[in-house]
Parts: structure tokens; C-alpha cells; sequence
């Protein structure tokens, strides 16, 4: 019988025609013993280390347990090979901040890079990083949530597949039924285990907010809050949707400089990390009172030094979890971006117009004790719109409005605003000359924006006479479809020439490297949204140099926002958030000079800042010794007619006939171009 069985008993054999190789040395389902090691090479050229393990003796090797050893946390080479300097750096301080290593007991950061410097790619390589691996040699979370603005749910979905490839399928919700997204988020939350199917969730604050019920019944690993600030506010519905998810690691995205209203600040780090600035009641006893009044012009000297303790006190702790860097990093790996303020005169029209309702409506009047009434807030949208075209304000004086009355004879005869006449704004004819100069003498494409969708109408009248080919995006658009229209005007082969775009609806966020022109159409109060909407172009992946247009109309309201948001006040405590909040940063001399128009200047915010650099209304360079160009407004640091002007756009328009002054701030130095 054994005989037999020996006989009829083959070694394994591998089912390969003459195989001679060897048949392996792990036999299947026995684990493989020896030390545990790290997911990807820490060693390798080029590798970014997030945690390395202690240093043994080798005693102490011999007495450690090997299946608990900790090992390497390398981010996924594919991530680092295309990671900058910052980008590596802001990687290791989120993983320090999210695993608890700089703050002990606190999970949360705050992403405060200024916009274009790749938040996105370094907060998808922490869940990456966080999804696959840990010292413990498994993955750290099992689920990461992004919450974003709905215009940019698609954008993340995309970002994702970007850089990582087909190595993880995301679930982006950004549409369908309620019973459809219950469905789906119930689904994300139940999955369990080591490979979970879809680990990335991202959703948008107002899906979130309508859904919190379901997504707050489990728990997730990790939750990013991008455009952050706007949680600015710990009374609204969805902070407080947010703030009772089971999540110790969030980490907050902001672009915008957080302004400086010290609850506001509070709201932002108690969401990330709550309790290192104890409770509301004891950060405004403790922070708030004592900053506050050493910062008042009144304070005494012992006030004023106390406050200034605090205020260190307040930053050294906040630091520990916030990293901020300045888009001046990316002058070394971005083409050049020259910013320029044109200042453009009124047309007769719009001059008449302008006279006639401060005449009228007396908006000066209406103040009182530096209050501003509702008259005095319509009065300041109403010349903001005529200040963008006569056509704006057309309605108010078929009616006869307070400050139209007898508005309509100065019109042109026959006047209609069916068709659009650029020769009727200033700032419409000048971005006529440009548009068409560019589209003339360059393949370059041009975004426009504007706070107000009626001046988007002009926009879209002007481009179909001209025949110019474009696409709009304001708040009416759905967001699947303004995926798709981005997506499309930044391909090179699109045939669009013009992107229109409403500040309001897609200001923030939006990747629009298929342009490398922007006209800023009119100024808003905050000088952040601006700031949002002008950082559309100049980000990675651009690759012509960038030119940005800010249309101010000359001796007018705007220049009176555009100096308000250039002042060293405007850039710290007085930032305007709202117009409604206008008389909180304005004395009652400034509110009444809103209301005035000064018809003899080439540019009231040049004459302000008293630049020295202009002799007889020309740039000298250098500037005459002991000159200060910087006075008030450090960034209007050149000043230029028509001979400084490096812009052949500009010249051409110039050439054209258009009066009007430049100023422009640009990164050309850093790049050593004279």
C-alpha cells in the first residue's frame, strides 16, 4: 500500500512547459516572518519622510517586538516627484498636525496658502498618504470627506483622478434626488475595512448641510473644508452641522487672508482644534478685550502693552497649527504677471449723468452722525452702475427715480438698450480696444469679471457684435455643467476667445489657465474678493505671461472703494465684507467724499498717494533722491504714461484715442527683468 501511494503521490510541479525556475519560499497563507517594513522606499533619491522611527541600539533591536515595530511614513513617489519645496514642507506640517505631533491632543490645521500655490495637490497627498499607510504599518483613516463650494466639487473629483490615477475612485456628489444622495452617503458611510471602494467622499456645504443627518450617524477618518472662512461664523447651520461630525482630523482651506475680526479668528481655530483657545467667553476675556483696547487710539500705555502681550501670545499658539505662504513662491516657477490699474475717464454722458444725480438724490445729506441709510446704499450701487455703463441706470430713468428725474433727455436720440454702445462708458471702450486688440495681434483669451450679471449682458451684446466666441458662467449655471465649460475653454483647441465671469458665483477657486488676460470690470469693497477673482489665471499650469486689467473709473466712486481697499487700514482691521457695513469703517468726511466727483484729475488715487516719481506727468527713474513712491499705497510702485508702458495692448489702446493713466505692480523683479 505504500508502495502504491509513493508511486502515485507527484510533487507539486509548476504547470509551465520545462520550468526550471524555483518553486518559491512563502508557501500560500502563512505570514512571512521578519520586521515589518515601510509601504514605499524612505531611502530612495528624492523621498518625503513624514515620520521616521527611533533610532535603536541594537540591544535594544533584540528586545523589541517586531510585529509592533513602527516604521516609515514615505508619501507615494508618484506625489513626490511632483511636489515642490512648499508644497513638501505644507505636506509635513498637515500629517504633524492631523496625527496629533505638533499640538498633542489636537487633530486640526488650517491651509492658509494664498491662492495658486497647490492646497489642493498637498491636502490630496495627505489623505493618500493617511488612506495607505501609518508607523503602525496599516492606513491611518478609512475615509477622508471634502466639503467644498459647489463649483468646485467637480473640480476636486478631477484633481483626484489628476494625480492619482485609477489608484482610488472618489464619490462626488453633486446632484440628484434626496432619496439618491441619502442613499449614496449611507452606502459611503457603511463601508468598512482595509480597502474600502470609494475612501474619498466630496460633497458641497449645501448638500452637506440638507444630508448632515446621514453622514453624522458613523464616523470618518479625516474631513477637509475648502474656501473655509466660510465658517467664519460658529452661529450658522452649517458650521454647526460640520463642527458635530465624529472627525478629530480637519483641516481647513483658505486662500483669503483671514480678516481680521478676532470672533471670526476664534470660530476658525476652535473648528479645527477645538479648545486651544479655551471657550468664546474666555478667549474674548483673555484675547479679544485686552487687544482691542490696546489697539484704541486712546489706550494708555499699559493698555497698549498688555494688548500687544496678548496678541503674540494669541499668534504663537495659532501658529502651532496654521501655515501661510505668499504667492511670492510662485514667481519662480510661473511666467511674469503684471497687474495694471487703468484709470478711465467718464464720457460726457456718464459725467452728465453722474453730476446730475448727486445733484438730485443728495446721498451727502442722508448721512447723519456717520450713519448710513438705505437711500445712501442704493445711491452707492446705483454709481457703481453707471460708472459700468450708462445702460445700467437706462430703467431707472424711464421711471424717473430719485437722482434720474429729466435723465432721460441726455440721452442720445433714438437710444436703445437692445445693442450695446461702447463709445457711451469709458471703461467699455477701453475693454473694446483691448478685446480686440488682443484678439488681433494674439491666440490669447481673455476672462472677464464683474460683480453685477447685468454687466455680463453688456458683455454678451458686446461679444456678438464683435463676433467674439464665448462662454458665461454666473449663479444660474448648474455645477455639472460649469465643470464642463471650464474644462473646454482650457483646452487649446477650444475656439472661445472670452470667459465671462460673475465674482459672486466663481470668484474663488476656479482654474482658468486657458486665459492669460483678465479684466477686473468694477472694484469690490473687499479687496479679498478681488484678490480671489484676479488669481484665476496666474496658477500652475499657466504658461504665457499674465496681464491683469483693474478698470477703475477716474475721480469716482471706485477709485474711492480701490483706495479703500489698497490702504494699509483696508488690508488689516477695516476690511469691508459687506456694503452694508460701510459706515463701521468709514468716518463721516470719508462717507461724504464718496459722493463727489472729481472731473480735473487724470487719477484721484495718484494724486492721494503724492508720488514723486512724476515730473510734470511723466515717470522719472530712477525717482529723485530721497523720493518715497511707497507713501500710503506701497503697491502703486510705477507710475506711467504712455511711453512706460510695456503693455502693447495698452498702447494700442492709447493709441486709440482713449485718455486715460496707468499704474501697474508687477513680479517682474524678482525674475530680473529691468
Amino acid at each position: 500500500e505504500a508502495f502504491i501511494r509513493s508511486i502515485l503521490s507527484k510533487p507539486f510541479k509548476v504547470p509551465i512547459p520545462n520550468y526550471k525556475g524555483p518553486l518559491g519560499l512563502r508557501a500560500l497563507g502563512i505570514k512571512r516572518a521578519g520586521l515589518r517594513s515601510p509601504l514605499h522606499d524612505p531611502f530612495e533619491e528624492g523621498a518625503l519622510v513624514l515620520y521616521e522611527p527611533p533610532l535603536l541600539s541594537a540591544h535594544d533591536q533584540l528586545k523589541i517586538d517586531k510585529d509592533k515595530a513602527p516604521v516609515h511614513v514615505v508619501v507615494d513617489p508618484v506625489l513626490s516627484r511632483v511636489l515642490r519645496p512648499h508644497q513638501r514642507e505644507g505636506v509635513k506640517f498637515l500629517w504633524d498636525c492631523v496625527t496629533s505631533r505638533r499640538i498633542p491632543g489636537s487633530h486640526g490645521c488650517i491651509m492658509a496658502d494664498e491662492m495658486g500655490l497647490g492646497k489642493t495637490l498637498q491636502c490630496i497627498t495627505l489623505m493618500w498618504t493617511l488612506l495607505r499607510q501609518s508607523p503602525d504599518c496599516k492606513p491611518e483613516i478609512e475615509k477622508a470627506m471634502v466639503v467644498s463650494p459647489s463649483s468646485l466639487v467637480r473640480n476636486w473629483y478631477n484633481e483626484v483622478e489628476k494625480w492619482l490615477g485609477g489608484r482610488i475612485q472618489p464619490l462626488a456628489i453633486d446632484g440628484g434626488s434626496k432619496e439618491e444622495i441619502d442613499r449614496k452617503l449611507v452606502g459611503f458611510m457603511n463601508q468598512r475595512g482595509l480597502r474600502v471602494p470609494s475612501p474619498i467622499l466630496i460633497i458641497s456645504y449645501e448638500t452637506f448641510r440638507l444630508h448632515a443627518e446621514a453622514l453624522q450617524k458613523g464616523s470618518v477618518g479625516l474631513v477637509i473644508c475648502d474656501e473655509g472662512h466660510r465658517l467664519k461664523n460658529s452661529e450658522n447651520q452649517t458650521y454647526q452641522a460640520l463642527n458635530s461630525l465624529n472627525t478629530p482630523r480637519r483641516v481647513l482651506i483658505s486662500g483669503t487672508p483671514i480678516q481680521n475680526d478676532l470672533l471670526e479668528y476664534f470660530s476658525l481655530v476652535h473648528f479645527v482644534n477645538s479648545g486651544i483657545l479655551g471657550t468664546a467667553q474666555e478667549f474674548k476675556r483673555h484675547f479679544e478685550i485686552p487687544i482691542l483696547k490696546g489697539r484704541d487710539a486712546d489706550a494708555s500705555e499699559a493698555e497698549r502693552h498688555k494688548g500687544e502681550e496678548r496678541l503674540k501670545e494669541l499668534i504663537s499658539i495659532v501658529n502651532r497649527c496654521l501655515i501661510r505662504r505668499t504667492s511670492d513662491i510662485l514667481s519662480k516657477y510661473l511666467p511674469v504677471k503684471i497687474e495694471q490699474v487703468v484709470c478711465c475717464r467718464l464720457t460726457p454722458l456718464q459725467a452728465e449723468l453722474y453730476k446730475n444725480f448727486l445733484k438730485q438724490a443728495k446721498p451727502v445729506e442722508e448721512l447723519k452722525d456717520g450713519k448710513i441709510s438705505v437711500s445712501s446704499l442704493s445711491s452707492i450701487t446705483s454709481l457703481k452702475k453707471l460708472c459700468n455703463h450708462p445702460a445700467l441706470i437706462y430703467d431707472k430713468c424711464v421711471e424717473e427715480e430719485e437722482g434720474f428725474m429729466g435723465a432721460l433727455d441726455l440721452f442720445p436720440a433714438g437710444y436703445s438698450t437692445k445693442s450695446v454702445e461702447p463709445q457711451l462708458s469709458g471703461k467699455m471702450l477701453v475693454l473694446d480696444y483691448i478685446l480686440a486688440v488682443t484678439k488681433s495681434t494674439s491666440n490669447d483669451k481673455v476672462v472677464l469679471v464683474s460683480n453685477y450679471t447685468q454687466t455680463l449682458d453688456l458683455f454678451e451684446k458686446l461679444c456678438r457684435n464683435r463676433r467674439y466666441l464665448y462662454v458665461r458662467l454666473d449663479g444660474t449655471m448648474s455645477i455639472k455643467k460649469r465643470a464642463k465649460i471650464v474644462e473646454r475653454f482650457n483646452s487649446p483647441s477650444s475656439p472661445e476667445f472670452i470667459f465671462m465671469l460673475s465674482s459672486k458665483a466663481g470668484g474663488c477657486g476656479l482654474n482658468l489657465i486657458g486665459a492669460n488676460r483678465l479684466v477686473m470690470f468694477d472694484p469690490d469693497w473687499n479687496p479679498a474678493n478681488d484678490e480671489q477673482a484676479m488669481a484665476r489665471v496666474w496658477r500652475d499650469g499657466q504658461k504665457k505671461m499674465c496681464y491683469i486689467y483693474r478698470l477703475l473709473s477716474t475721480g469716482t466712486i471706485e477709485e474711492k472703494i480701490f483706495q479703500r481697499q489698497t490702504h494699509k487700514k483696508a488690508l488689516s482691521s477695516c476690511v469691508v465684507d459687506e456694503e452694508q457695513d460701510v459706515e463701521r469703517h468709514f468716518s463721516l468726511g470719508e462717507l461724504k467724499e464718496l459722493f463727489t466727483l472729481n472731473e480735473t484729475t487724470t487719477s484721484d488715487t495718484h494724486d492721494k498717494i503724492k508720488c514723486r516719481r512724476c515730473v510734470n506727468g511723466h515717470q522719472v527713474r530712477p525717482p529723485p533722491e530721497g523720493s518715497d513712491c511707497t507713501s500710503d499705497l506701497s503697491q502703486w510702485n510705477h507710475c506711467a504714461d504712455k511711453r512706460g508702458l510695456q503693455d502693447s495692448v495698452l498702447k494700442a489702446a492709447w493709441d486709440a484715442a482713449v485718455t486715460f493713466t496707468f499704474h501697474h505692480h508687477s513680479h517682474e523683479e524678482q525674475r530680473g527683468i529691468p
